[in-house]
C-alpha cells in the first residue's frame, strides 16, 4: 500500500530535506526509521525539499510498503524511532497513484522576523533577529505586488535549475504579533530560495531602502540582482501542504 506522512521538524540540525552526502537530512532519518520498522529498505518521496536549517509544521511525503499494520498506526511506531526534533503528526493510506509532486497543491510558508532591541534566546532557532525598526505598513503594501501569477526570476537563486520561473502566489501577507513580524506566503509552488528572497526584499522595504511600489519593477526586471538579499534559513517554516480539490 501507499502511505502518506505529514511531518513536522525543527530543521536546525539538518542539511535540509533531501538525502545528500555532506550531512544528515530529514529524509535520511525517515528512511532509516521506516527501514528499521518494516525490516526492508524504504525511501520516501517528499512534496517539498526544504533547505538546510528550514523548519516545517506539515511537510508531506509518501512511501510504499507491504504490511498488515494499519496506515494510521504507522506514525506512532515511527515516532518511537525518530529523534525528538522530527515528529510524524499523521499517517494514512492513499491511492496507489498518488504523488505529492504531481498533484495540484497549495503550500503555505511563514517567515518570522524578531524585530526588537535585543534578541530573545528562546526564539533564536526559529526567527531572524533584526535590530532596526521595520515599517510593517510599507511591507504590507509591497507584499501585495507579489500576489498573482508572475515570472519570479528576480526571486530565484541564480544556480536553480527549473523549466520555468513562473509561479502563482495566492496571498502574501505581512502582520505583527508582539515583537515578531510574520510574512505568510501561499502559492502553488516556490522556486529555490524564493520565500527567503521575498522576505529579504520586504525587510529592505521595511527599513526604507526600497519603496513599496518598486516591487512591481523588481518582478518585471526578471533579474536576481534587483531583489533584496536571501534572508537566513532559520526564520522560515513550511506551515502546510494541501492538495487542491
Amino acid at each position: 500500500m501507499r502511505v502518506k506522512l505529514v511531518v513536522a521538524y525543527d530543521g536546525t540540525n539538518y542539511k535540509g530535506w533531501q538525502v545528500q552526502p555532506n550531512g544528515v537530512t530529514i529524509e535520511e532519518k525517515l528512511n532509516d526509521a521506516l527501514t528499521n520498522l518494516f525490516k526492508t529498505p524504504i525511501n520516501v518521496i517528499g512534496a517539498s525539499r526544504t533547505d538546510s536549517g528550514v523548519h516545517s509544521l506539515g511537510n508531506v511525503c509518501i512511501f510504499d510498503v507491504d504490511t498488515r499494520m494499519p496506515a494510521e498506526k504507522i506514525c506512532f511506531a515511527l515516532n518511537q524511532r525518530l529523534p525528538e526534533d522530527i515528529v510524524v503528526i499523521d499517517s494514512c493510506k492513499v491511492a496507489d497513484d498518488f504523488h505529492p509532486r504531481f498533484v495540484k497543491s497549495k503550500k503555505v510558508y511563514e517567515y518570522r522576523i524578531l524585530n526588537r532591541k535585543f534578541p530573545d534566546p528562546t526564539r533564536r532557532l526559529d526567527t531572524h533577529f533584526y535590530y532596526y525598526d521595520l515599517d510593517v505598513k510599507k511591507m504590507e503594501q509591497a507584499a501585495k505586488f507579489i500576489e498573482g501569477e508572475h515570472d519570479f526570476k528576480s526571486f530565484c537563486a541564480a544556480n536553480a535549475q527549473v523549466k520555468t520561473t513562473v509561479r502563482t502566489v495566492y496571498a502574501c501577507e505581512v502582520f505583527k504579533k508582539d515583537d515578531v513580524i510574520i510574512i505568510r506566503v501561499t502559492g502553488n509552488g516556490f522556486l529555490y530560495n524564493m520565500v527567503r528572497i521575498i522576505a529579504g526584499t520586504l525587510i529592505k522595504v521595511g527599513s526604507g531602502d526600497i519603496r513599496p511600489e518598486e516591487l512591481k519593477d523588481i518582478i518585471e526586471k526578471k533579474d536576481r540582482g534587483f531583489a533584496g538579499p536571501t534572508a537566513p534559513a532559520k526564520g522560515l517554516t513550511m506551515i502546510s501542504w494541501e492538495e487542491e480539490k
